[in-house]
């Protein structure tokens, strides 16, 4: 843990200069309450530094939450262990690529019998939160169950028991998106008309107590639960996909389901605060959660140990060394081809990005994380599926 100034901690022992005074612009924001965390994982983002947690006194940064509101991980255990499973892995990653819409734009053709009762309780939500997602996007209940693509992705893991796990990684897709953008263009707007200067626009702000202020807090919430179902539905066709492969039922011993991009209201440091996790997970003592690695490398189910500094939060993965471009101009298929070795994925050039290579190892970060979470079980990956 590294004390950068009296209103930012980090516990990344991997930082480049940029992340660094990006987070330290953030930290100088008046109404930072009482300083930002930055975990092992933080690398440069958009307003904000991936990885870092945000605590905020009477306003909030849409950009600070992301694009990707209520983006998270869900994982099954099995009963099922090594042993148990055919040779043949690829008729399973088929049978998950038909199962679920990859890539961006990509949803389902229609509403299937699982993603009804999931649309019906996120009308009633959004007609709570007085508004239409349609505003947003048209088609926004076909996106439930769809993966979309980047970093998003469903495995098929095995712990160091042997025990067989079902890992996936999404939010709240296009919908979302739409909603997250919406309102960042409206901070920006609002900070404009009151004359205030930023360093980085996209520090823009939303201030509590007005109507722009509300209307995205029911916005946020909505698709924060958007994201949360979005996992489940996907991971009850990927048990059904495993099912079939395996030629029996998935009996569920442990389902954990967490997000890493949201805003929540919690007390601090004797304050009341807005706690945006950009890039981290909610670790107070005893919560499950989830850290995966990149593609080709460990994940991690861990337990939180509830560490005030860090406002009881630990990292969300490992955390980008090399930016989309850089990794496409510096590593081939065929690296990535190597680094998969012994994974069931579709081999892709539009994957070159998520080569491990091109990101922080994992079980450096998870070194740098010791004092934020326990670990439970160390997964890998046996079969990677991606959008393109």
């Amino acid at each position: 843990m590294e004390t950068i100034n009296s209103r930012l901690i980090s516990w990344a022992s991997i930082l480049d200069e940029q992340t660094r005074a990006q987070a330290v612009s953030t930290s100088r924001l008046p109404f930072i309450h009482p300083h930002i965390a930055l975990m092992p994982d933080a690398h440069l983002g958009m307003g904000a530094t991936v990885g870092s947690v945000i605590p905020t006194l009477g306003a909030i940064l849409p950009a600070a939450v992301g694009v990707d509101i209520g983006c998270g991980m869900i994982a099954v255990r099995t009963q099922y262990v090594l042993p148990d499973l055919p040779a043949d892995r690829k008729p399973l990653r088929e049978g998950i690529e038909r199962a679920v819409p990859l890539s961006a734009g990509h949803n389902n053709r229609q509403i299937t019998a699982s993603a009804e009762p999931r649309l019906a309780e996120l009308r009633g939500l959004a007609a709570k939160a007085g508004f239409d997602p349609a505003r947003y996007t048209a088609k926004w209940e076909l996106q439930l169950g769809s993966l979309g693509s980047g970093n998003h992705f469903i495995e098929v893991c095995v712990d160091e028991t042997g025990a067989v796990w079902l890992f996936l990684h999404s939010g709240s897709r296009g919908v979302g998106n739409k909603i997250a953008q919406w309102h960042i263009a409206e901070a920006q707007s609002v900070v404009k008309r009151r004359g205030v200067v930023l360093p980085d626009r996209d520090q823009a702000y939303l201030e509590e107590g007005t109507p722009e202020f509300d209307r995205y807090i029911r916005e946020l919430r909505w698709a924060q639960h958007f994201a949360l179902l979005n996992r489940e539905e996907m991971m009850d066709r990927v048990v059904r996909q495993f099912e079939r492969w395996i030629g029996g039922p998935v009996r569920e011993t442990e389902r954990i389901n967490c997000h890493h991009n949201f805003t929540a209201k919690e007390e601090h440091f004797g304050k009341s605060v807005w706690v945006s996790r950009k890039g981290a997970i909610r670790a107070e003592a005893g919560d499950p959660g989830l850290i995966p690695g990149s593609m080709g490398t460990a994940s991690y189910v861990v337990v939180g140990l509830g560490n005030p500094v860090s406002l009881n939060s630990s990292p969300h993965g490992a955390g980008r060394e090399y930016s989309r471009n850089a990794a496409r101009k510096t590593f081939t298929l065929a690296e990535l081809k190597t680094a998969m070795r012994g994974i069931e994925f579709r081999p892709s050039e539009a994957f070159i990005d998520e080569i491990p290579a091109a990101y922080k190892p994992i079980d450096q970060v998870m070194r740098d994380a010791a004092d934020l979470v326990t670990i439970r079980h160390k997964l890998r990956q046996l079969v990677n599926v991606k959008g393109d």
